[in-house]
């Protein structure tokens, strides 16, 4: 098949201003619309099965390898793709040695019901940082978790500071979006042990066992989980302090309590 690639050179090419307009929540959430960028993040995408909209790549790079590899896959005869120079990849990223390739692709959520046969799932209390939500995914990812729920009014995973903080691992995580009620109902008709991070716990991660069939329950950056949250947990941990900080950023929280439960499953599945 043919591939019909399109010479790009205004920066209000009706593309070229739609992947800039996905900087927004609105246009992002209107349109089902994301941005990724760079090479390496769209083929990854691509090779899981993530539906591409729009490829954009700049015309100096075209004679290379991986970006030749990177338009074969690009068979769908949907996806429009286009040609451009480095200054309009610029004002889409908003950043000077642009990124060579910028995806626009379909976002994907997934629901509680497709996750019941996973044994390492997190779950985030209304999350508002993109950036820590992007390191949780990508953390997640890490130690073979293939799920997030996220709880009530979280931020955007699919902004673009989230998606850039994924480095990729945004393609290999389902994403789920539940009310607190539902997540309960649901987490208990399944039989997970449900771990959350609390001041009002009494033992450390490391003394805490944390269950073969777990959901680590992380609250958002200012309060925590709530007190109701706390109260439906199988078991309350907390991270040992010193020195005169009293918290974590929650993507490092949330970091240490997945490696100790992984290390406490004898690090299963790890690379050689």
């Amino acid at each position: 098949m043919t591939i019909i690639i399109n010479d790009i050179t205004s920066p209000q090419n009706p593309l070229v201003k739609l992947a800039r307009a996905l900087d927004r929540k609105k246009e992002r959430k209107e349109t089902g619309l994301f941005r990724a960028e760079g090479a390496r993040l769209v083929k990854e995408g691509l090779d899981v099965g993530w539906r591409l909209h729009a490829l954009l790549f700049s015309g100096a790079v075209e004679s290379r390898p991986h970006i030749k590899d990177l338009l074969a896959s690009c068979q769908d005869p949907e996806i429009k793709i286009g040609r451009v120079n480095d200054r309009i990849l610029e004002s889409i990223t908003h950043r000077d040695n642009a990124q060579s390739v910028v995806g626009i692709f379909y976002q994907q959520f997934s629901n509680l019901d497709a996750i019941i046969d996973e044994d390492l799932i997190v779950a985030l209390e209304r999350p508002k940082d993109p950036g820590n939500l992007g390191t949780i995914i990508r953390t997640l990812d890490s130690v073979g978790g293939k799920s997030i729920i996220l709880l009530e009014d979280a931020c955007d995973p699919f902004s673009v500071e989230a998606v850039r903080s994924t480095m990729g691992s945004l393609f290999s995580v389902k994403i789920v979006k539940s009310p607190i009620k539902e997540f309960l109902d649901w987490e208990k008709q399944n039989d997970f042990t449900l771990v959350g991070t609390s001041l009002k716990a009494h033992d450390l991660h490391t003394k805490t066992n944390m269950g073969s069939r777990t959901i680590l329950l992380m609250g958002n950056e200012q309060s925590g989980i709530d007190d109701d949250l706390a109260d439906s947990c199988d078991e309350l941990i907390k991270l040992p302090m010193n020195g005169r900080a009293d918290s974590l950023n929650l993507a490092i929280a949330t970091g240490i309590s997945l490696y100790e439960i992984w290390r406490q499953r004898d690090f299963n599945g790890k690379n050689s």
